[in-house]
């Protein structure tokens, strides 16, 4: 069977450029996701992570990032793959020192002023 491919180049059966970037920019975005990393951490494999983060983006935008969780999603839990429980431990919800009350005595001349000024 011929098949019309109207004004279509000719090709050598490999996949182009576009397609290739794709395949490995969708692995290096899962890989971030998956792994919780900056842009700038991601592994050289996966290519520039400026490019990385410009299909991200772009997919981001138009909404195409939404679509393809939203199926990767499905076909998983369809799959039985996701285990949906949940377990939340206090040791990882960490305040930063400054958000806490206690006055931790470090010897500096600005907590001393301080201290006397609530004193008097």
């Amino acid at each position: 069977m011929v098949v019309d491919r109207g004004d279509a180049p000719e090709t050598d059966g490999t996949p182009g450029p576009e397609v290739l970037g794709c395949a490995v920019d969708g692995r290096g975005i899962i890989y971030r996701y998956r792994c919780g990393i900056a842009w700038r951490d991601l592994p050289e494999v996966f290519g520039p992570w400026q490019t990385v983060w410009t299909w991200h983006h772009r997919m981001a935008v138009e909404g195409t990032w939404d679509k393809v969780l939203a199926t990767l999603t499905a076909q998983a839990d369809a799959e039985g793959l996701i285990d949906w429980s949940l377990s939340v431990d206090s040791t990882i919800a960490r305040a930063h020192q400054h958000a806490t009350n206690t006055i931790r005595p470090t010897g500096g001349w600005v907590e001393l002023h301080e201290s006397s000024g609530r004193a008097a």
